[in-house]
């Protein structure tokens, strides 16, 4: 078997949603359908804005699928289910969650990442635990997810929480006139801030907004609310009342105005954003070339926001620009980032919460109660 040791490009799955757009900038151009810079001679083209209007709107972007596609190195031509389960920790790395498929344990890449493109109000909804989900769901996992803010028009909402002194069953009736909305804490956010949403919060996304949420490798949500629309396909999307009423946590509240805890690094700067136990990220701005090495006990992603350059290995270069997912194999010992322009990219991983977050930053000076707002248990 051949051995990872570079960095691997995935390529991205577009999601067709009814509340989605058919503009994905500022981040694809779908009009830009073919691979750059994946040999030693390739060039690079800078970004252009995108133009190309699908038939039916695009809502999520998910650049690390099961069906996203490796374009270079041992595993290319393959998805990323079809890697994982060959190569196993030589890919995904010894710290990951395996949920049960038919019975029996296989290897699964542990987080699931993607764009969302809000051009209408996602359904109200609420996601479960890891206990909840495995007994109810066939073993699956439950759903802590993140949101970094890329874009946001002016006046533009999400909704986290209920309401002071709102019960889940007035959520439900209220649900059931299509009020759901009403009864959720409100909040317009801003561009480059980050949001974290533990299983049990309910929460609604409103249009015009850019997001990179970051979760654990599901795709189990409960739909409380969907305003009497139809799907693409023409039928009225499903609700799942019971289920949520068995997760949703009354209290959970906005995890948001977290601090901006950015530091100096050689080659431009580290900002710690937030870490749990089953996901973490990092923003790392390159504004000159950088000597990287990936982790020897876990797979680490790399989404590029902003910028463009190119990837240097032994084996020769690749170019990388805005939109492209780099996936870096435990056994990566070196590899060489170089930007033509400013580089500003989120870094995700499955984290030692100590090793990782707390630690580096106690020796930035930040305080313990500082750390406990982007780290949590």
């Amino acid at each position: 078997m051949a051995k990872l040791d570079g960095p691997l490009q995935l390529s991205p799955v577009f999601k067709p949603k009814i509340w989605g757009r058919r503009d994905l900038s500022p981040i694809f151009d779908l009009s830009e359908t073919k691979s750059r810079g994946l040999s030693r001679q390739a060039g690079h083209s800078r970004p252009r804005p995108s133009t190309n209007r699908p038939d039916t709107p695009i809502g999520e972007v998910w650049v690390t699928d099961d069906e996203s596609k490796f374009s270079n190195g041992p595993v290319a031509g393959m998805t990323l289910a079809q890697a994982a389960k060959t190569y196993g920790p030589k890919l995904v790395g010894a710290i990951h969650e395996s949920p049960l498929r038919d019975g029996r344990h296989e290897p699964r890449f542990p987080i699931l990442a993607k764009y969302l493109y809000t051009g209408d109000w996602l359904s109200v909804q609420v996601h479960p635990d890891d206990d909840y989900a495995r007994v109810h769901d066939s073993g699956s996992l439950g759903k802590a997810e993140m949101w970094y803010v890329i874009e946001c028009e002016k006046g533009a909402e999400i909704l986290v929480g209920l309401n002071r002194g709102v019960t889940k069953e007035m959520l439900r009736a209220a649900c059931a006139q299509g009020k759901g909305k009403e009864l959720l804490h409100a909040f317009h956010p801003h561009a480059g801030e980050a949001i974290f949403v533990p299983p049990g919060t309910v929460h609604a996304l409103g249009p015009g907004l850019v997001l990179f949420e970051v979760e654990q490798n599901s795709d189990l949500t409960y739909r409380l609310d969907d305003f009497g629309r139809r799907g693409l396909d023409g039928r009225p999307r499903p609700l799942h009342w019971d289920e949520a009423m068995g997760v949703i946590r009354e209290d959970r509240t906005a995890l948001r105005n977290l601090p901006q805890l950015e530091f100096r690094e050689a080659f431009g700067k580290r900002r710690y954003v937030l870490a749990c136990r089953h996901f973490a990220v990092e923003e790392l701005r390159f504004e000159r070339p950088a000597n990287l090495a990936g982790s020897p006990e876990r797979v680490e992603i790399m989404a590029i926001v902003e910028g463009d350059g190119r990837v240097e290995t032994e084996a020769g270069w690749l170019g990388s620009k805005r939109g492209e997912t780099w996936l870096i194999p435990p056994a990566t010992e070196r590899y060489r980032l170089v930007p033509n322009e400013e580089i500003r990219l989120l870094k995700f991983y499955v984290p030692d919460l100590e090793k990782d977050f707390r630690q580096p930053l106690k020796r930035h000076g930040v305080s313990a109660a500082e750390i406990a707002k982007v780290v949590f248990d």
